[in-house]
């Protein structure tokens, strides 16, 4: 149900509004030279930095070396490569290095993900790109 809350689309608007907060109450703070402006930057910037980090820990998980050893195994047709740049980015985004190293591949919660995964890669409608 809340699976909106992993897409980039999400972390990119929360951010837009977490900047547009915290101008506003600059703003408002250089015109006013009030006080609650600063408590507002402050717990503004700290809300954000609560709320965001969960979402890039993810991303911090893996090495350079480690994501281009997984997205060389990507060899083939356009359409294919493309479909398995995108399951292997939902990867990065899913699962940390060590995490993904300990899954069984086999698993049927694997198994389930990377179905799921790549029926939402080849999705072409309209919200998709959202």
């Amino acid at each position: 149900m809340f699976d909106f809350l992993d897409e980039d689309w999400f972390i990119i608007t929360l951010e837009i509004v977490f900047v547009i907060l915290i101008v506003f109450d600059v703003r408002n703070y250089i015109r006013t030279k009030k006080k609650e402006y600063i408590t507002n930057i402050v717990l503004t910037a700290g809300f954000a930095i609560w709320t965001l980090m969960p979402m890039y820990t993810k991303y911090f998980g893996w090495d350079e070396s480690q994501k281009s050893a997984l997205l060389s195994t990507c060899k083939g047709d356009v359409n294919v490569t493309k479909t398995c740049i995108c399951v292997n980015d939902t990867l990065f985004k899913t699962y940390g290095y060590d995490e993904y190293n300990a899954l069984e591949k086999g698993e049927t919660e694997y198994k389930e993900f990377i179905k799921d995964t790549k029926e939402d890669c080849l999705d072409d409608s309209w919200f998709g790109f959202f």
